[in-house]
Parts: C-alpha cells; sequence; structure tokens
C-alpha cells in the first residue's frame, strides 16, 4: 500500500532552517508529482509547494523565495528545504501524492514545524 513518511521537523528560532524528508512506497514515485502541505491549530490545510515528476516546481506565495521543494527518485524522497522561517510558518507539515488510478490523495502522519520569535 501507499506510505508517505515525513521528518526533519523541529523547533528552530525566527531566520533559521529546516530540512523536511518525505519517504515513499507503494508507488512508482519516479512518475508522481509530490506535494507538501501545512496547517495550523485552527486553520485549514494549505498547500506549500508542488514538485512535478519532470521536476518542474510552484510554491505558494508565503514562501516564494524561502522554500525550495526537490526530489531525489534514486531514493523514493521528496524534500523541502526550509530558509528563512518566521512564527507564522508554525504548523504541521504534510508530503502528499495523488494517485490517478484511484482517484485518492494519500498523506503522511506530518512532522511538526515551530518556530520561534
Amino acid at each position: 500500500q501507499v506510505q508517505l513518511v515525513e521528518s526533519g521537523g523541529g523547533l528552530v528560532q525566527a531566520g533559521g532552517s529546516l530540512r523536511l524528508s518525505c519517504v515513499a512506497s507503494g508507488i512508482i514515485f519516479s512518475t508522481k508529482a509530490l506535494r507538501w502541505y501545512r496547517q495550523a491549530p485552527g486553520t485549514q490545510r494549505e498547500l506549500v509547494a508542488t514538485i512535478t515528476s519532470g521536476g518542474s516546481t510552484n510554491y505558494a506565495d508565503p514562501v516564494k523565495g524561502r522554500f525550495t521543494i526537490s526530489r531525489d527518485n534514486a531514493k523514493n524522497t521528496v524534500y523541502l528545504q526550509m530558509n528563512s522561517l518566521k512564527p507564522e510558518d508554525t504548523a504541521v507539515y504534510y508530503c502528499n501524492v495523488f494517485l490517478l488510478l484511484t482517484q485518492r490523495d494519500y498523506w503522511g502522519r506530518g512532522t511538526q514545524v515551530t518556530v520561534s520569535s
């Protein structure tokens, strides 16, 4: 079955950096677009970044120029490099893949990122 496992979250001061990782299994990784979402308490889950199978990327406006999504197909892993972190980046970050075959979204359990001011 499809599994997504995030790691790399933690507590960091404003202005600091973190790199999140998401290891995927149960899919043909290299052929899939992968996404990072985040959800802060009391808010809806929001899309942060997308990387296509061809390596094209797209970012939400609040993170443009600070976050970088990348992938390593040999390791079935997608990354989110987060620089110049702000307190408003505090959230649980989730890895996501949508499969056309099942018409379903798949999610990891998330990793907590907390940015202190």
